[in-house]
């Protein structure tokens, strides 16, 4: 094993094994939320499909790492190749959509209840059960062409020019089509990071409005105990926070190495961080916000 493997290795158990056991324990909760309470919130459904999709990023990609770190030649296969890299990006995209919903709804309950925002609040989880199965269709169909293009490094002709994505290769697409799916991607992207955007400066004008207010109390108890919607605020912030720094340099480093064919350990391992990033820190950010979730472990 050469130090670009052990660096690899070192990188995705210091985030897969926390991104697991921290996406469990958020799964568990809101599902035992959601099967003994007598209210079905929306939030919850909505956290157990972040934890699930985490979940997904961090197996499928895990999969894929320790081929690439113990050289297992034919450990994956076409197939194998093809369902880890399919499963991941499409995960990646529904943990985009469903961040962005998290946003959007924590925005709309706290905005002041006489605004319009109010009435497109939903009630229940099952108002919130569509928008995950359009999730889910959009991001199924966006990944499709990966299905096409991701070959196994074992059965690939060398001189054929495709870039290297751990233990598996992704083929050189023809321009109509990879400008298609790009486009797609790109479209998906603007549009519920934009919605993000929308939602993280509502939220922080909010935030900065109760600040104000707190000011004028001289309670230091006032002041310290923040309501619950306000903590959820500003877990949903660090959030949003999390997610824009790992998308973005992700993004520059998947743009450079798809355009430039690149095949750089480095920036690989870099790739693996970044990819495992947000799915292992965002359950942590809403364990360490929410005083909750150890009563889950007490409860069984």
């Amino acid at each position: 094993m050469n130090w670009n493997n052990i660096t690899l290795t070192i990188v995705f158990l210091s985030l897969a094994g926390p991104g697991i056991v921290g996406n469990i324990l958020v799964f568990v909760r809101y599902v035992h939320n959601s099967a003994l309470g007598t209210e079905k919130k929306p939030l919850d459904l909505i956290l157990i499909h972040l934890a699930f999709s985490n979940l997904i990023i961090i197996c499928s990609t895990g999969i894929r790492d320790l081929a690439t770190v113990f050289s297992f030649r034919n450990f994956l296969g076409d197939i194998g190749c093809k369902a880890a890299v399919y499963l991941a990006r499409m995960a990646r995209g529904l943990s985009i959509c469903t961040t962005c919903l998290l946003s959007v709804l924590q925005a709309v309950t706290i905005s002041p209840r006489t605004t319009i925002w109010t009435k497109l609040k939903p009630q229940t989880s099952f108002q919130v059960l569509p928008f995950l199965l359009l999730f889910w269709i959009v991001n199924v169909l966006i990944s499709s062409n990966l299905l096409s293009y991701i070959k196994a490094g074992s059965g690939l002709n060398r001189s054929v020019v495709a870039t290297y994505i751990g233990h598996c290769y992704m083929l050189q697409s023809r321009h109509i089509i990879k400008w298609f799916f790009l486009s797609l991607m790109t479209l998906r992207d603007v549009i519920f990071q934009s919605l993000m955007g929308w939602s993280s400066g509502s939220m922080a004008l909010h935030l900065y409005k109760h600040h104000k207010r707190v000011l004028y109390l001289h309670s230091s108890r006032s002041a310290n105990n923040s309501p619950p919607e306000i903590r959820a605020t500003w877990s949903v912030l660090i959030l949003m926070a999390c997610f824009l720094f790992f998308y973005w340099v992700d993004f520059i480093i998947s743009f450079y190495t798809g355009f430039t064919v690149a095949h750089d350990s480095i920036l690989l391992n870099i790739k693996t961080f970044l990819e495992l990033g947000y799915a292992s820190f965002s359950p942590y950010v809403l364990i360490s916000r929410d005083v909750h979730v150890p009563n889950v472990l007490r409860a069984h």
